[in-house]
């Protein structure tokens, strides 16, 4: 699973109206059923990132990948993935047909010269009529913040960070629109939290994380302080001098966004799963388990167990895959 799927995933789960609308933008009559929630057990892969679509009253399937960068792998990836998806969903409706699938990855950093709009994994022989999967690339780093305001969703605003012209004083716009048109408290932070992710991977090198920390704590009245995790990576960093995610490079901005994900995101998960904040043994038990299995299988395992099932596998000795 990229790092960038980490960050985004359970923001854009709730939200799937506002992806289909900036991702799907040409098509009027479209209905959103839900989440393909089936996994393929054998294999052990969760196929949660692809939406059931009724497209003109016809049944339609969109998958959804963020990543970190549109490096090689990626399309090996999405034709993977179209592969363990296609096999589940024929394996809910025996002898029905598959409705049709389309694959977009939202992209987050990279190179300066425009992305291609698509991509594609060719298996065929050389020579030989295309076969493999093709999929649509949205560059959402190579959009401008009016680009992405456009997209008409608080969830496209988060990536606000990225975007190439981003600036002190937009961003202030930003979290300000945020404020006004997020619902409650609860869904203000957990906006807050991917905007503050977005801004670690910083592909332009605008350098605001530190900037923008500042405008979400003088917004909000320490909104962010009282989140658990959150609020100690602040203090954290002010003790220090410096703040998370400053770092320059394309590498070393990755693993700032892999660790900001896992310590702002997972104890989340956790919370919406047993129905409590995690107490400070239990983060520490999903931090280390996250460092040494990956946080890849902690948040699958976040996802399927529940109370006291969830509780007991975190207490268990970790034995590392």
């Amino acid at each position: 699973m990229g790092d960038a799927d980490i960050a985004l995933r359970h923001l854009a789960r709730r939200r799937p109206e506002d992806q289909v609308r900036a991702l799907v933008p040409e098509v009027r009559a479209i209905e959103v059923l839900g989440w393909v929630d089936s996994q393929v057990t054998t294999l052990e892969r969760r196929l949660d990132k692809a939406l059931r679509l009724r497209v003109d009253e016809q049944p339609r399937v969109l998958h959804v990948e963020f990543c970190f960068a549109l490096r090689d792998d990626v399309p090996d990836r999405v034709f993977e993935y179209l592969g363990f998806l296609f096999a589940a969903l024929r394996r809910e409706a025996p002898g029905e047909p598959v409705p049709p699938i389309e694959s977009v990855a939202v992209v987050l950093s990279g190179r300066r010269r425009r992305l291609p709009a698509s991509g594609e994994r060719r298996i065929a022989w050389p020579g030989r009529p295309f076969s493999g999967a093709r999929f649509r690339v949205d560059a959402v780093y190579q959009r401008t913040i009016a680009e992405l305001r456009a997209r008409g969703s608080v969830l496209w605003l988060v990536f606000a960070p990225l975007a190439r012209d981003a600036t002190a004083a937009a961003l202030r716009e930003v979290v300000a629109e945020i404020h006004a048109r997020a619902g409650t408290a609860e869904e203000r932070a957990e906006l807050y939290t991917a905007l503050l992710v977005m801004a670690t991977v910083d592909p332009w090198g605008h350098t605001l994380h530190k900037e923008l920390v500042k405008m979400v704590e003088d917004k909000e009245e320490g909104l962010l302080r009282r989140t658990p995790i959150i609020g100690e990576m602040i203090i954290e960093a002010e003790q220090r001098g410096e703040l998370r995610g400053e770092l320059r490079g394309e590498q070393r901005g990755e693993q700032r966004g892999k660790q900001q994900a896992i310590l702002e995101l997972l104890g989340r998960l956790f919370a919406r799963r047993i129905g409590r904040r995690p107490t400070p043994d239990e983060e520490r038990m999903i931090l280390e388990r996250a460092h040494a299995v990956g946080p890849g299988e902690v948040e699958d395992a976040l996802l399927d167990l529940e109370g006291e099932a969830l509780v007991r596998w975190l207490a268990e000795p970790i034995r590392p895959s």
